[in-house]
């Protein structure tokens, strides 16, 4: 068997074919499939492989456009210039595309996904979010180089970036970590809060060892973020979860809440619940004759969970995976369900779970389209059909998407 060449550093000249997820585009040369990003479908361009580990694939970057789609613009940040080839940085997907062409991108991602996982036609709109394109970005990571200075990483590498500046994040924000030098290896965390406030946490990765293990040291402090969505207060620590678009949290919310439409006095359940930001509307639906069971494997979100919803007696509170919890026989079933996976998405022990207590609704939210099909695809399986979709850009630049999705059991009872 002849073995294949390697085709890292050449240029091909290609015409880009459909959008794929991931955030870039398909073209084929010479019988094999190539990965292109910072292209447009239709457009042709020289492309220089970054990436070639054999087989039917390959990896690029358009270093030259020849032939520009109409959705092609300027990239509003001067780390996604097409000149800079492998030192762009590798944080944003579409910065060379409008906002309508991004949007249009991701719907085709999505109905591609539900069509060739799960095997449903669904006419697919992406929303976009109040903010625009721009300045959206309340929480980042960056790392550190082997000079002190912070940044993003390359696309598919460890190689940081140094930036002074994101145009996508919050204004300021960055000021506090791009000014001054860190530890070399150093990751830091990055959050905006809803009052203004900018917390910086940084964690030094150089081993040391405690009881044997070796640990991460914090070097520079943490704190708590204090957020407002739904016409409520939330603490979150600073690294833990919380939406990362300034108006994804209540846009979410209003979503959730109209799918969910809990039964006064029923039973919900509030699954991969984090600090309770979707509790908190279940529970004004359920009023205090009702139950909310919130679901949490973050043991330092439950505590944030508890304060935040001090005032509502409705919910309980459970900290340990959504597998283990949702087994439980001990707990009412519910009338409702809302659950947001990690990126992953929940998974066939946990679908199995859900639908075993035959729920009226699942309310299913999701931040990536092949996870999300994945699991409607396992809910089908067990009698439960996707009723409506929502997608939300809020990621702009990125290729990543939020679906909320409800799910309905085929034959109620």
């Amino acid at each position: 068997m002849t073995e294949r060449p390697d085709w890292t550093g050449r240029r091909l000249e290609v015409e880009i074919g459909p959008v794929a997820h991931g955030g870039h585009c398909v073209a084929r040369y010479e019988g094999r499939v190539v990965f292109v990003r910072h292209a447009l479908p239709g457009e042709v361009v020289v492309a220089e492989v970054t990436d070639d580990a054999g087989g039917g694939f390959c990896r690029a970057d358009a270093v030259e456009v020849l032939t520009a789609a109409p959705g092609r613009v300027s990239p509003p940040c001067p780390m996604a210039d097409m000149a800079l080839g492998r030192d762009r940085c590798g944080g944003c997907d579409w910065q060379h595309a409008s906002g309508e062409t991004q949007r249009e991108l991701k719907a085709a991602v999505i109905a591609e996904q539900l069509q060739r996982i799960a095997g449903i036609d669904w006419p697919v709109r992406v929303q976009e979010l109040p903010g625009g394109l721009l300045r959206w970005r309340s929480r980042s990571r960056l790392a550190v180089d082997r000079k002190g200075r912070a940044g993003f990483r390359a696309h598919r590498s460890h190689r940081v970036i140094p930036v002074e500046d994101c145009p996508i994040t919050v204004e300021g924000a960055l000021a506090e970590v791009t000014n001054r030098r860190w530890r070399p290896g150093a990751e830091l965390t990055v959050a905006a809060d809803s009052t203004g406030d900018v917390h910086v946490t940084a964690v030094d990765h150089k081993p040391q060892r405690r009881h044997g293990r070796a640990v991460a040291r914090q070097v520079q402090g943490s704190g708590v973020a204090r957020e407002s969505a739904a016409g409520r207060s939330f603490d979150v620590e600073v690294q833990g979860f919380w939406q990362v678009h300034k108006a994804a949290p209540d846009a979410f919310t209003e979503v959730v809440a109209r799918l969910a439409a809990a039964p006064v006095g029923g039973v919900a359940w509030d699954l991969y619940g984090g600090v309770g930001l979707f509790a908190a509307v279940l529970a004004e639906q359920v009023g205090p004759a009702g139950s909310v069971v919130l679901v949490e494997s973050s043991k330092r979100a439950v505590e944030d969970a508890v304060a935040n919803l001090r005032d509502l007696p409705q919910v309980s509170f459970r900290a340990g995976t959504v597998e283990a919890v949702a087994t439980d026989e001990d707990l009412s079933a519910p009338d409702v369900v809302v659950l947001d996976p990690p990126r992953k998405g929940a998974g066939r022990d946990v679908v199995e779970s859900v639908t075993a207590r035959r729920p009226a609704r699942i309310v299913h939210v999701a931040c990536d389209p092949a996870a999300l099909a994945r699991d409607v695809g396992l809910f089908a399986e067990r009698g439960y059909r996707m009723t409506e979709l929502e997608a939300f850009d809020a990621f702009p630049m990125t290729h990543h998407i939020e679906c909320i999705a409800l799910l309905e059991p085929v034959d109620p009872d």
